[in-house]
């Protein structure tokens, strides 16, 4: 594997650090020229020495489910790695060990809103402070204060409330679906259509709308080199269109995401601008990459017909199938978002120093085979469950207790309508996505 040389120095700067948040947090400087002290000030040592930066380039041709080998490579003979990412300047630590990943996400001393306007190595060629961030680039007490107005939408009540109509969308998808024949594709039938009709009712979306939700959606998670305009284009587009659904909640009170955040921006609890923040990370969450997440589930249960008849069999079961399929399930290429050490921490035997950028690799996580033993097989006996799909710590994913409802309700209503659903082609036949943060397949021919 090529290896790019190590920076000249590593040193914090601590004029960079402080005065220009723009700057990566290596001082340009030699050691012995820092501009804020003239000399390199000591620090602890790691207990082993830095590694050189490793070029990470997300493969997005890899085959169906299969996981990113420079992950598994890096999980099993460096943990805690430094890595270039295709698009900004400088480099960052990527940790993928199962606990060292609950560390970083949960530890206060790693910041995700001092990232905003940093120039740092990254997936995307869009600059961190032009994304549309919502709550993923602020830290507590702000984060708290937001999270918890958006939390009173994502109640265990308001998904019980939601689940009968989820279920009945379901049906009608599949309905529509027995009466168009064999072959059909199933991401047309079911997975694309399902989570934006569920999405649509939670939040308030016009069913007219829905298309143009769609399409903005996988703009806004569109990740090649010449995306940035498309998704600056569509991050403006999804503001002024869910700005004008806040103000429509405002005249006409309703129960729903749009509801809730309108009555909250009107009480002064939080701003305009976070409102339509907020709503902007649901409707991304709950529409493109629910779709996909859950077709990328109904594949692997189509490529493993003894689990699919266990759950037809035991459709108790259903509930601890799906915490393994978010566990097993590659849902992204690449890697996350990342953050910045405000002090300098040991990470896996590490030495992480203020300014130095973090990365996590949630998708290496759920195969430590030190937390899942024989990790990339399927296995819905696991005795432990507690995967990072959804991440961890003060960010973990709001929407959650919705994802798991919906991934729920799509297979059980599959297993119950379809006893004999299967493949219509070969499983190496199945399209998946191509140049896209999120993985899953394009289409998902069955028959019955």
């Amino acid at each position: 594997m090529p290896l790019d040389p190590a920076p000249a120095a590593v040193s914090v700067c601590p004029a960079f650090v402080s005065l220009c948040p723009a700057h990566t947090s290596v001082c340009p400087a030699s050691v012995s020229a820092c501009p804020a002290s003239g000399s390199a000030s000591p620090a602890p040592a790691a207990s082993t020495p830095a590694p050189p930066a490793v070029r990470f380039w997300p493969v997005d041709d890899l085959p169906a489910l299969d996981p990113d080998p420079f992950l598994d490579e890096l999980l099993r003979d460096e943990p805690v790695a430094r890595i270039r990412l295709p698009f900004g300047e400088g480099w960052a630590w990527l940790v993928t060990r199962y606990e060292d990943v609950r560390f970083v996400t949960s530890d206060p001393r790693f910041s995700r809103e001092r990232v905003v306007g940093r120039e740092v190595t990254t997936m995307r060629p869009v600059p961190v402070a032009s994304q549309t961030a919502g709550l993923q680039y602020i830290d507590p007490p702000r984060h708290t204060r937001l999270r918890r107005v958006v939390a009173r939408a994502f109640t265990g009540r308001s998904m019980r409330r939601l689940r009968p109509l989820a279920e009945r969308r379901a049906a009608e998808l599949l309905d529509g679906m027995a009466r168009a024949g064999a072959p059909a594709d199933l991401m047309e039938h079911l997975h694309g259509p399902f989570p934006l009709a569920v999405l649509r009712d939670f939040l308030g979306v016009a069913e007219e709308d829905r298309q143009d939700w769609a399409a903005t959606g996988e703009a806004l998670l569109s990740a090649g080199a010449d995306s940035g305009e498309r998704a600056r284009q569509a991050a403006r587009a999804t503001r002024e269109r869910i700005a004008g659904l806040l103000r429509q909640r405002r005249e006409e009170p309703r129960d729903d995401l749009a509801g809730v955040l309108a009555r909250a921006a009107a009480d002064g609890e939080i701003t305009d601008d976070e409102a339509v923040s907020l709503a902007i990370a649901v409707q991304v969450s709950g529409g493109h990459a629910v779709r996909n997440n859950s077709g990328s589930m109904m594949y692997a249960l189509l490529t493993h017909p003894a689990h699919l008849d266990r759950l037809r069999r035991e459709p108790e079961l259903l509930p601890r199938a799906v915490e393994e399929l978010f566990r097993y399930v590659p849902h992204r290429n690449g890697v996350g978002i990342p953050r910045i050490a405000t002090e300098d921490v040991e990470v896996g035997g590490r030495l992480i120093r203020a300014g130095d950028v973090v990365y996590n690799a949630y998708l290496a996580a759920n195969r430590d085979p030190r937390v899942f033993p024989d990790p990339d097989a399927l296995d819905f006996d696991r005795d432990h469950l507690a995967h990072l799909a959804f991440g961890h710590g003060p960010h973990h994913c709001l929407a959650a207790v919705m994802a798991r409802m919906e991934a729920e309700v799509m297979i059980g209503a599959v297993l119950t309508r379809f006893p004999a659903l299967r493949l219509a082609v070969p499983p190496e036949e199945v399209v998946f996505q191509r140049r896209g943060l999120i993985r899953g397949p394009k289409t998902l021919p069955v028959t019955w």
